[in-house]
């Protein structure tokens, strides 16, 4: 378990985070969201003690991680992949990892096994690709064998293969009763994998709720009809306040009236439905939404957000 009490940070004038509580939960994977600048990299820093807070503290496992006596064996990190000698092989890498706490060359191997990285353990870490460097990380962090896993993008740079051996590894261990806090970009991912989401914005916490909290909240009043007779449904449809849009030949995007409704006027008409399903928010629009204001750096070259693209969107927030 990871709980953060009041964790503030400040360099000079800047608060970079400001009375930042939260806990961690076993049994489950919290993602861990925010825009670039939100502080959620100075938060993880805090957590292991790369960085000393200004104010408030945090433990792992019941304990400041300073004052656990093997740490590897506690709490598992990866932060930055490319912190590593480059001119050392994975293999030795994880054996002088593991040598700081009695780990020895079975654990070694078998990390490297689970994490795929058997055809290039005795290659030189600098000619690594950075999904294979990413494997490296984790690896890392699972050496020790640890309770409490905190992992800052791990999906970064590996092919879609690697994204769902990521995220069947990261939900396995959860079912274990480990504590799994992760961050990411890739909300469609961390939808599938997380159970849970804190969210920061501009250094406070501005979410910290179950995944199905959020997605409800972001739950939308479209509904979405397919219909071989779509051109006779739109003027049943139309009216004021309602909106219906044609998406395909035989779908229409209709907001501003309830399933229900929609099913009794075509009903009534003898046209025939094939789906008739109600539009729910994705964790993306969530988070768009959640974050909308809290964006420290944003893409000014465009004078109308509401003109942007959603992926523009997107990048504008990273």
């Amino acid at each position: 378990m990871i709980i953060a009490d009041g964790l503030t940070k400040r360099y000079g004038e800047r608060v970079a985070l400001d009375h930042v509580s939260f806990e961690v939960q076993p049994g489950m994977v919290t993602g861990f969201l925010g825009p670039n600048g939100a502080g959620k990299s100075t938060t993880m820093r805090l957590i292991v003690g790369l960085d000393r807070a200004s104010e408030g503290g945090v433990t792992v496992n019941g304990k400041r991680y300073a004052d656990h006596r093997a740490p590897l064996r506690e709490v598992g990190v990866l932060l930055d992949a490319k912190a590593v000698h480059r001119g050392r092989s994975a293999y030795d890498h994880l054996l002088a990892m593991g040598a700081t706490h009695g780990i020895g060359a079975k654990r070694v191997k078998e990390v490297i096994a689970l994490t795929g990285l058997e055809s290039v353990a005795k290659k030189r870490v600098g000619g690594f690709s950075l999904g294979m460097g990413q494997r490296l990380g984790i690896a890392a962090a699972l050496l020790g064998d640890p309770a409490t896993l905190i992992l800052d993008e791990p999906v970064n740079g590996l092919d879609p293969e690697g994204v769902v051996w990521v995220r069947t590894l990261a939900r396995h261990l959860a079912r274990e009763g480990r504590t799994v806090f992760l961050s990411s970009h890739l909300m469609s991912e961390m939808a599938q994998t997380a159970d849970h989401i804190i969210v920061l914005g501009r250094g406070r916490v501005i979410a910290d709720e179950s995944v199905e909290t959020i997605l409800a909240r972001a739950k939308g009043d479209g509904v979405r009809v397919r219909t071989p007779h779509a051109s006779s449904l739109t003027p049943l449809l139309q009216g004021q306040g309602i909106t219906v849009t044609g998406t395909a030949a035989d779908l229409l995007e209709v907001h501003g009236l309830p399933a229900s409704r929609i099913g009794e006027l075509a009903a009534s008409s003898g046209v025939v439905l094939h789906e008739l399903t109600p539009l729910s928010g994705s964790l993306e629009d969530a988070y768009m939404s959640l974050t909308q204001d809290e964006v420290e750096y944003r893409d000014t070259s465009v004078p109308d957000a509401a003109a942007v693209s959603t992926d523009t969107q997107k990048e504008a927030v990273r």
